[in-house]
């Protein structure tokens, strides 16, 4: 049991844990009286819900059927309706419902579903996203691989005469579009995409003649297309050293090849940006364990927003008002509304039932590494009253790698929240190869996974165990996807834990690399295993699975098209080969993250009876 302040707090279980709600996708209407965001719970097994909010009273509402799905709610310039996703009809396709009330009503009918869709200038036409109608159903057989047929196409609908017309370029991948203006659109796109590489560029598209020219060819993956009210300049977000991931935030001119990096403090990762207006761009910040909110304008110092949290997603109304879902280690998620005069005040009220449930203490801290590389961290310890016994502590390795542990409550930290509850101390690292740091820190594990990122998870672990309030034969390990496989690096270095969790992980790169959807990112951190085989088996747990001891709980998704679930069952055949106790848990119709309730409540279940199992002693 927990004690909380000297009273008995019952723990956290699993149904507790992951019994939370998150907004996103945050839009103030033109006006500024309304928000329109999605709410996701895994009650709903995390299908996205679009939510109306009045700002002035925070009084909301969920516009989404019972059992179905809605996401991508966008206002119309005038702001008198309001457009979004949804598969209330069957396919998904984009609906739309006057702002002051009514039944939704569909604006198309694409044969095979709408992917996303963005309003005109002059709010007349809805441009979409969507593959042909001869394209191949996904349940026929058999399968093309690369089906031309199966890339979606660029379509506008003209809303008062219902005409559809496709502005299709063969072999072309759309991967995003904007407005530039009433004459053209700018796409994310490849002319290539059979290529299973980083091959996209930016191109311009006639409304009149669909013909698409090429404008801009920014560093290597680059994603996040955005356009100025004006339409004169557009941004993305790059990846200044060709990968891994995007987080560099580039503007240029609209018809223009100028694409220059815009200054962010720090070289920190820009996560999320907005275009408003003169007050130029709002950027959403990857700081270390925060995400915090800077406005950036030519000529002046970015200037960063004083707000209490940390901000998942946010916007900005016309007259400088931000709503942003923030939460911390110490706050779930809500909606917050920052004035212009500063002041803050809570719009929503999300969070059920966790009235005087207290989480966990948490401490962040700074270690040096075994070369003196600086490693950020967070301790979460149980809030005990009186007790000198050392506690058992898990270390949780995040997905990744180019990912990071933040501060708010989500699924990897309502994993240690619900441990922690139960008399775990959880260790959070965000070790080399980490976002929200500079760019030499994320590309320091090119090439070494279970090198420099191993040794910096160790030495945080051996620092806190220094402390003297940790059981250091009472040591547990887990993660998921990169956190997974680090997972099953550390069980083949070190008899150290006592209890693993690997879930989505990898075992052996290479066959990784010839199954996974999408290996572009894994090829800028290994090159391809045909002309690098040695360099693939240098990073794969599979090449020093012999050495493995460690009791290991598996999961997988059966669809998983990340990490394929021949990873986890590669894994698990070779710990039942050399004798180590393991189980493997697969859930059908799942894939990379599992969503549904039922997979994800046995999941904690499951995850909290093995620590217990081997760390707490316990038996079932």
């Amino acid at each position: 049991m927990a004690w909380v302040l000297g009273h008995a707090q019952p723990p956290i279980t699993p149904e507790k844990a992951l019994d939370y709600s998150r907004a996103a996708d945050l839009h103030f209407s033109p006006d500024g009286k309304m928000l329109a965001f999605i709410v996701l719970a895994y009650r709903e097994d995390y299908a996205p819900h679009v939510w109306l909010m009045d700002v002035v009273s925070g009084a909301a509402h969920d516009l989404t059927p019972p059992q179905k799905s809605e996401r991508s709610p966008q206002w119309s310039p005038d702001g008198r309706t309001l457009a979004f996703l949804s598969n209330r009809g069957g396919k998904v396709q984009v609906y739309a419902m006057q702002a002051a009330g009514g039944e939704p009503v569909a604006l198309t009918a694409q044969k095979n579903g709408v992917t996303s869709f963005h309003w005109s200038p002059d709010g007349r036409t809805i441009a979409c996203l969507a593959k042909g109608d001869d394209a191949p159903d996904a349940q026929s057989v058999p399968h093309l691989a690369d089906d031309a047929r199966n890339l979606a196409q660029l379509w506008l609908v003209d809303l008062s005469s219902k005409q559809v017309r496709n502005l299709g370029k063969a072999g072309f991948r759309i991967d995003e579009f904007q407005w530039q203006d009433a004459t053209h659109l700018l796409a994310i796109a490849s002319d290539r995409p059979r290529v299973e590489e980083f091959n996209t560029a930016v191109y311009s598209v006639s409304i009149q003649s669909a013909a698409f020219a090429e404008v801009a060819h920014p560093p290597r993956p680059f994603d996040s297309l955005g356009v100025s009210p004006d339409g004169k300049a557009y941004t993305v977000r790059a990846a200044a050293a060709n990968g891994p991931l995007p987080r560099d935030l580039l503007a240029g001119t609209a018809g223009r090849d100028d694409l220059r990096r815009v200054a962010v403090p720090g070289d920190l990762a820009v996560a999320e940006i907005r275009w408003r207006g003169k007050s130029g761009i709002w950027a959403r910040v990857v700081e270390g364990f925060f995400f915090r909110l800077y406005r950036l304008a030519d000529g002046v110092p970015p200037a960063r927003i004083d707000l209490p949290l940390s901000v998942q997603s946010f916007d900005v109304s016309r007259d400088g008002r931000v709503a942003f879902a923030g939460g911390d280690f110490d706050h779930l998620s809500e909606i917050y509304l920052r004035d212009t005069d500063g002041a803050v005040r809570q719009l929503s009220h999300l969070q059920q039932g966790w009235d005087g449930v207290s989480l966990a203490a948490t401490t962040i801290f700074h270690t040096r590494s075994f070369d003196g590389t600086d490693i950020e961290a967070a301790l979460m310890s149980p809030r005990t009253a009186g007790s000198s016994a050392r506690a058992p502590l898990v270390l949780l390795v995040h997905g990744g790698p180019s990912s990071n542990f933040s501060a708010d409550y989500g699924w990897e930290t309502a994993w240690a929240q619900m441990l922690v509850s139960h008399g775990y101390q959880v260790l959070l690292v965000n070790p080399r190869g980490s976002n929200g740091y500079s760019e030499r820190f994320l590309e320091a594990n090119r090439g070494d996974w279970g090198g420099g990122d191993y040794q910096d998870l160790l030495a945080v672990l051996d620092a806190v165990i220094a402390r003297g309030k940790t059981d250091p034969d009472r040591l547990g390990i887990g993660g998921w996807s990169y956190g997974g496989e680090m997972t099953a690096w550390a069980i083949t270095q070190t008899g150290r834990f006592k209890a693993a969790v690997d879930g989505a992980g990898v075992f052996d790169q290479a066959a990784e690399f010839e199954t996974e959807h999408n290996p572009a990112g894994d090829e800028w951190y290994f090159g391809t295993p045909w002309e690098h085989p040695e360099v693939f088996a240098r990073n794969s747990p599979s090449t020093y699975i012999r050495n493995a001891r460690t009791p290991t709980l598996i999961f997988d998704g059966e669809e998983d098209a990340s990490n394929p679930v021949g990873q986890s069952k590669g894994l698990y055949r070779a710990l039942k080969h050399f004798g180590v106790e393991t189980q493997m848990v697969l859930y059908p119709d799942e894939g990379h993250s599992p969503r549904r309730w039922s997979s994800n409540l046995d999941m904690f279940t499951r995850i909290l009876d093995w620590y217990d199992r081997h760390l707490q002693g316990h038996v079932d």
